[in-house]
């Protein structure tokens, strides 16, 4: 009985961290490039009461009898399915359709990754994300450029006082992971390369590294299936309150052992 407690507890334990990750979820529902989470959950060691493939007798081996000591939370993963595309008209928000990520450079010079295009111009002139974080590659636009256009391969083009035709201004490059789930969210939309995730190999939209193609003045919507986080939502609450009705049970019953002595 002891053992139940303990053993539902643990599942109250873990419940409670996948409501967490479902919470975090629905409150970036609204997020531009957030990528959902999910938890995944694994079994704790077993009691072995009768080792499996002990021996009964000269003939026989027993099956054996394990108790389960519960469950606990192994990690999260982020799941890298595509936003739905929203129309913005900014000449600077940029969404990737396909694989890939945007490279930013940080205050402290490391480099992070992000789905999220809503892109500005510092006074320099230079294509920032809402932190200030600079673009890789750097990308300058002239004050006197018009008709700003990005192409889907990444091609910055601009027409510059007394010039007829656009001028090209840089080329965009985008970044792909061996295992996109295993980078490390650092919070403002960024996201840093792991051990788990592997280097960066970086590519131009469309080319032959798979990356996917850029869309000028759309950004990528939050990857949140709503409905489906309410779901999960409510098996969570349910599992919960199972693992609570156990712990109800065992103490019920240990209860019950005290009194037979009275």
């Amino acid at each position: 009985m002891i053992r139940a407690l303990y053993t539902a507890a643990s599942g109250m334990s873990a419940q409670q961290l996948n409501l967490d990750t479902i919470a975090n979820n629905l409150a970036n529902s609204s997020t531009v490039g957030f990528r959902q989470r999910a938890l995944q959950f694994q079994d704790m060691i077993y009691q072995n009461l009768v080792t499996p493939g002990a021996a009964q007798s000269q003939q026989t081996v027993s099956a054996g009898l394990q108790i389960g000591l519960g469950t606990k939370s192994a990690a999260t993963e982020i799941i890298m399915t595509q936003g739905d595309m929203n129309q913005t008209n900014n000449p600077y928000d940029l969404a990737i359709q396909g694989s890939g990520f945007f490279q930013v450079q940080r205050p402290d010079g490391t480099i992070a990754y992000t789905r999220a295009g809503n892109f500005f111009l510092n006074d320099q002139g230079t294509i920032v994300d809402p932190q200030g974080d600079q673009l890789i590659p750097a990308v300058t636009i002239p004050p006197t450029a018009t008709a700003i256009t990005i192409t889907q391969y990444g091609v910055v083009n601009a027409t510059l006082p007394g010039q007829q035709n656009p001028q090209q201004l840089g080329q965009l490059q985008l970044a792909t992971f061996a295992n996109p789930g295993g980078l490390e969210s650092i919070g403002s939309n960024l996201l840093a390369a792991t051990l788990s995730s592997g280097d960066a190999v970086l590519g131009n939209p469309g080319g032959n590294e798979g990356l996917g193609t850029l869309q000028q003045g759309y950004l990528e919507n939050s990857n949140v299936d709503v409905v489906g986080a309410f779901v999960q939502m409510v098996l969570a609450q349910r599992a919960y309150e199972s693992n609570s009705k156990v712990i109800r049970a065992a103490d019920d019953m240990y209860s019950q052992v005290n009194n037979m002595v009275r």
